[in-house]
C-alpha cells in the first residue's frame, strides 16, 4: 500500500538514525551540525568598552565646561580614574576608565582652546558596551543541531576556541539503472539515452553538503544490479533512479531486497513519483527514484533531502513552506496528490507550463513547488498557496501543513 506523502516524512523522521561525529578546525566546520551545546567562556565584550571615537565624562557634568589632557586607544589598560570637571579622549573600543559613566561622541562636543563644552543632556551609560551584552559567560551561544555558517565561526573564534564537534559528512552512492542509459560523454545510438538523473542527483547532493560518488550506470540484470550494490554498501545513502515500476527489468527492488534491504516506504501517494521505495540495509539508507526526470526531481527534494536533514544531526528536518499567491490559473486533474512546480519573484507563485514526468526544463526553473490535495483541480490567480522552497531552505522542528487545499 502507497504511504501517503506525511506519512512518508514521519517514517523517514522516525526510523533513519544520525551519523557519526568528529572534530574539525573552526575554519572547515562552515555547513556542519553541531553535535553538541557550546557554552561561553568568556563576556562578550570582555570588558566595558566604548562605542564611539568620543570622551568619557561624568553624567552631572553635562552643559558645563570641562579639560582634558589624557587619550585611551584601543588596546590599552587604563589606570587612570576620571575625576568631576574633566574628560578623557577615548578611541572606539578602548577600555572604559575608573569613574566614567558615559561617553559623548566627539561631534557631539563644543571644543574651544583648552576647554570642551559638553551637550546638556547625557545619558547614564550612553555609548558605553557592557561586558557581556552581546555574549554572556557560562550561557549557551550555540546549540546542538544547528548549521554552522560563517558568523558562527566568529563566535566560535570570540570564545578563543580552534575545535568544533560536528556530524560527518553524509556520504552518497549514486547510480542509475537500464541499458539504453548512457554517461553524458559518451556518443549515443538513437535508440538510447543520455542519463540525465544520475548527474543531477550527484551535483545536487553536492550542493546540500555531501561527499558523492557515482557508480557506472548497471545493466538491467539482477546479478550485476546486486554487484552495483554491494559495492555501495559503506555509503549512508544509495540513490538509484528507474527499475522500480512493475516492467520485465524492473529488478532494483529485488535486486536490494535480496541484500537485506528493510522496505519502509514501497510507493508514494504522489504525482508525479508514485513508484518511489524507501529502505535499509543496515545503517545505510536505500532510496530508489523514478526514471522520469521531473518525477524523481521532485522526490528527491521532498524525500531525500528530509533524509539528509535528519542523517546531518539537524533539529529542524521537516519541510516549512512560504505563503504566497499564484501568478496565473493552473488546472490539475485531480483525484491524487499533485506536486507542481513554479518560479517564485518574491511576490507571487507562477505555475510552470507545462510540466510532465518526463521533462526536464521545468525542473532548472522551478524556484519551488506546491503540494496540492486531491480535490483540487484548480489554483486559480490570486488565491493563496503554500510554496516549499527548492533553492533555498526553509526548514522547521516540528511537521508543519504542506499542503494547498
Amino acid at each position: 500500500m502507497a504511504s501517503s506523502i506525511l506519512e512518508a516524512l514521519d517514517i523517514i523522521a522516525n526510523n533513519i538514525t544520525v551519523i557519526d561525529t568528529e572534530i574539525i578546525p573552526i575554519e572547515m566546520s562552515v555547513g556542519r551540525v553541531v553535535t553538541e551545546d557550546y557554552i561561553a567562556i568568556y563576556d562578550l565584550p570582555r570588558f566595558n568598552n566604548s562605542a564611539m571615537d568620543g570622551y568619557a565624562v561624568k553624567v552631572d557634568d553635562a552643559g558645563k565646561e570641562v579639560t582634558s589632557s589624557q587619550v585611551i586607544y584601543a588596546g590599552d589598560n587604563p589606570t587612570m580614574t576620571l575625576e568631576k570637571k574633566e574628560a578623557i579622549k577615548i578611541m572606539t573600543g578602548a577600555p572604559i576608565p575608573k569613574g566614567c559613566e558615559a561617553i559623548v561622541p566627539i561631534e557631539d562636543m563644543t571644543l574651544k582652546d583648552d576647554l570642551i563644552t559638553l551637550p546638556l543632556h547625557i545619558k547614564q551609560n550612553g555609548f558605553i558596551r557592557m561586558a557581556g551584552e552581546d555574549i554572556q559567560k557560562g550561557t549557551i551561544f550555540l546549540k546542538k543541531g544547528e548549521t554552522i555558517n560563517a558568523y558562527t565561526v566568529a563566535s566560535l573564534a570570540s570564545q578563543g576556541m580552534t575545535h568544533v564537534s560536528v556530524h560527518r559528512l553524509i556520504k552518497v552512492a549514486i547510480f542509475g539503472t537500464g541499458d539504453e542509459l548512457r554517461p553524458h560523454f559518451e556518443k549515443i545510438a538513437d535508440h538510447q539515452l543520455y542519463n540525465s538523473n544520475s548527474p543531477m542527483f550527484l551535483t545536487r547532493s553536492k550542493e546540500l553538503g555531501c561527499d558523492v560518488r557515482f557508480i557506472r550506470t548497471a545493466a538491467d540484470t539482477l546479478e550485476a544490479l546486486e554487484r552495483s550494490i554491494q559495492s555501495t554498501l559503506d555509503a549512508d545513502i544509495i540513490i538509484t533512479s528507474g527499475g522500480v515500476s512493475v516492467g520485465d527489468k524492473d529488478f532494483t527492488k529485488v535486486a536490494f531486497t535480496n541484500l537485506g534491504m528493510n522496505v519502509l516506504i514501497d510507493k508514494i501517494d504522489i504525482k508525479p513519483g508514485r513508484p518511489t521505495v524507501i529502505g535499509k540495509i543496515d545503517k545505510t539508507v536505500v532510496v530508489n527514484l523514478p526514471g522520469n526526470p521531473l518525477a524523481s526531481m521532485v522526490n528527491y527534494e521532498l524525500f531525500v533531502r528530509a533524509i539528509i536533514r535528519k542523517l546531518s544531526g539537524k533539529t529542524d528536518i521537516y519541510h516549512n513552506t512560504l505563503h504566497t499567491v499564484m501568478k496565473n490559473d493552473y488546472v490539475l486533474r485531480g483525484g491524487k496528490n499533485a506536486v507542481v512546480l513554479g518560479t517564485f519573484d518574491g511576490k507571487c507563485f507562477k505555475a510552470l507550463s507545462p510540466q510532465m514526468p518526463g521533462m526536464v526544463s521545468p525542473m532548472q526553473k522551478a524556484d519551488g513547488l506546491v503540494l496540492v490535495m486531491p480535490n483540487v483541480t484548480k489554483l486559480e490567480k490570486n488565491s493563496t498557496v503554500s510554496m516549499i522552497p527548492i533553492k533555498w531552505e526553509l526548514c522547521s522542528n516540528k511537521q508543519e501543513e504542506l499542503f494547498t487545499k
